[in-house]
């Protein structure tokens, strides 16, 4: 590549990159400005006709509140303020008002004023130049033709409503038909004046088809209530306003209307959203929502630069019609009635509409519970029988385990019986001698009876122990002293672990537990464990060959009992699999022996584990639950309840 070509490839990547920081801090200085004004508040009037919580503004109120603060991308400050001189047509009372507005916002000026319904749109109007005159300005909530379109100025715009009475009339005449007689109530404030003109000019047609009008702008509220209440029965209200009575008292909010519909005997209709919900039955209405909507649109375009007077919103009419379903069901209104096209609200629905569902899945699950209770009640009664099998089976299986458990014990009982029997031998021998001697001792004859009897007693408990271990009783759950169960254990392997040379050490709690749970089952899970651990000392040393028996109890009414050796211990993968069925570590076992103790266990309540020792060996342990305690006297096994035998014996 030549020389220039490289200057040239370099000049343009630094005209490129010039142009990019141009460009960034161009974007950059744009953004500053925008950030700015967004951290500045604009500031905001709301000026309504009567007051603040005079109906229907108050809700227009509202509702242009929220669209603001949900549309708006500045943080705005919106005061409120209310033309109470709306309430009568005495115009001088309006410069003390015009004064406080003034002295009001005279250091601080608006960024903008939002005038709810005409009088409020006729009063900023009237007094623009005094107080406004170079504020934009948005006209909202208010009829087309209160608006003076010719007083209005290149800062002004406006978001009208267009009202017509007749197709609201018509609404009442076409949802109940046999109406003939229409009650309108409204005030004699300067704008209600007004529509009371306008609503009579545009019925006139509904004049020929023989409906009557009565009008309540010449009664106290307190008379119209009195009327309502005793309209005949073909009859409807119309609610247009009621800001000033014939009496000259005021009424903000819709109480009026809430006492007018605790009296009335006819159905109330009205035109505006902000009355419908409590007492009128509905029809087309004004939008609040949509007005406001627009209305918050058209202020942030002119919050954000545009020219109010360039702004053109096409007058709003009506919404689609929509009805309370209370009060067409307390007028009998028949929702075939309705306009094409109506929505429905409060509606309260039948059993099938609000629990269609419900109904269908309870009529298919009692369908079909029929079919399932049969088959459940024949799957119980096969799994009873299952379980009495199962519980035969293992009874059986238990029992082949306790005889071979016999038979491996053979020699060690054989050895516990040849103790007894054959010292009931030699006492009898010595007692023939005696007896064959011309003087012979009483004393010494008594004592050999004496060891006659014990050795015949102990020889008897041997057999009776035997018996139990091989009884097919049937399973009986008393309360059993576990010490003594695990004494008669250790008394029947005795034999076997003193002839391999192993010491059994039995430390059992100074206070007996009791437990609940078959005598001859527990025996055999004590018997299976001590068995286990002999079997397990067979490749340990003579010396260190030792099991212990041990008996503790727990804080949690159980009773834990533990049979340790000092064994090999237990091969880590196998700690959870010798309970399995036929799991085995021997070259001649069944592998029951274990899974059989655990069954039994687990029968009686309790828990059976298996744990290597820090110091070398397994320990076995099970819990049980304890019915009672039964305390020990004071005697010397009970200061050191520790028995040992084996091949010290």
């Amino acid at each position: 590549m030549s020389s220039d070509l490289i200057k040239r490839t370099l000049g343009n990547r630094s005209s490129l990159a010039r142009a990019l920081c141009l460009l960034l801090a161009a974007v950059l200085s744009s953004l500053a400005p925008m950030e700015a004004a967004a951290a500045e508040s604009k500031r905001v009037m709301l000026l309504h006709s009567f007051g603040r919580e005079f109906k229907p503004w108050s809700e227009y109120a509202t509702s242009i509140r929220a669209e603001l603060n949900r549309q708006s991308p500045w943080r705005l400050d919106i005061t409120e303020q209310s033309l109470v001189t709306a309430r009568s047509s005495d115009e001088d009372a309006e410069a003390a008002f015009v004064a406080y507005l003034r002295a009001l916002f005279a250091k601080r000026p608006l960024d903008l004023v939002v005038s709810l319904g005409a009088p409020a749109a006729a009063f900023v109007q009237r007094h623009r130049q005094q107080l406004f005159a170079t504020t934009p300005m948005v006209f909202t909530a208010v009829e087309v033709r209160r608006v003076q379109y010719t007083a209005l100025t290149a800062n002004d715009a406006v978001v009208a409503v267009r009202t017509d009475h007749l197709p609201v009339i018509q609404n009442i005449l076409h949802v109940l038909p046999d109406t003939k007689h229409v009650a309108v109530v409204i005030g004699i404030s300067p704008g209600e004046k007004f529509w009371r003109n306008e609503i009579a000019k545009e019925v006139k047609p509904l004049l020929e088809e023989h409906v009557s009008f009565t009008w309540y702008d010449n009664l106290p509220f307190e008379d119209i209530l009195k009327h309502a209440a005793k309209l005949p029965p073909d009859s409807a209200i119309f609610w247009e306003s009621v800001q000033v009575d014939a009496a000259g008292v005021v009424h903000e909010g819709e109480a009026a209307l809430a006492r007018l519909h605790a009296v009335a005997n006819a159905p109330i209709f009205s035109h505006d959203e902000s009355y419908f919900g409590n007492a009128t039955v509905g029809g087309p209405m004004t939008s609040v929502l949509e007005v406001s909507r627009q209305t918050a649109a058209v202020v942030v375009r002119i919050l954000g630069g545009e020219t109010a007077g360039n702004i053109k919103v096409a007058p709003i009419g009506w919404a689609a019609p929509k009805f309370d379903w209370r009060q067409m069901q307390r007028w009998g209104i028949s929702k075939s009635r309705l306009p094409l096209g109506s929505q429905i609200l409060f509606r309260e629905p039948t059993a099938w509409e609000k629990y269609r569902w419900q109904i269908v899945l309870a009529g298919i699950v009692f369908l079909a519970q029929t079919g399932l209770i049969s088959g459940l009640l024949h799957e119980h009664r096969r799994r009873r029988a299952a379980e009495v099998e199962s519980r035969q089976r293992m009874a059986e299986l238990a029992h082949l385990n306790r005889q071979t458990t016999a038979g491996e014990l053979s020699a060690s009982i054989a050895h516990e019986l040849n103790q007894p029997l054959g010292a009931i031998l030699s006492n009898a021998e010595t007692l023939e001698l005696m007896l064959e001697s011309r003087t012979p001792d009483m004393g010494e004859i008594k004592t050999i009876v004496a060891d006659i009897k014990h050795a015949d007693q102990r020889a008897t408990e041997v057999i009776q122990r035997l018996r139990r271990l091989l009884t097919k009783a049937r399973v009986e759950a008393r309360n059993i002293d576990l010490n003594e169960v695990a004494r008669e254990v250790i008394g029947i392997l005795a034999a076997q672990a003193a002839a391999q040379g192993i010491t059994v050490n039995a430390v059992l709690s100074t206070d007996s537990p009791i437990v609940k749970g078959d005598r001859v089952q527990l025996e055999q899970v004590i018997l299976n464990l001590v068995a286990n651990a002999i079997d397990a000392l067979a490749e340990t040393p003579g010396e260190s060959r030792r099991i212990t028996v041990r008996t503790v109890l727990l804080d949690d009414n159980k009773v834990e009992l533990s049979v340790s050796d000092t064994g090999p211990g237990i091969r880590p993968d196998a700690l959870k699999q010798i309970f399995e069925p036929f799991f085995t570590t021997k070259e001649s076992g069944m592998g029951m022996g274990l899974s059989i103790a655990r069954t039994i266990v687990e029968v009686h309540g309790g828990r059976l584990w298996a744990e290597n020792q820090p110091g070398g060996g397994a320990s076995l342990r099970f819990t049980i639950p304890v019915t009672r305690v039964r305390a020990k006297k004071a005697r010397a096994a009970a200061s050191n309840p520790r028995q040992q035998v084996g091949a010290s014996e």
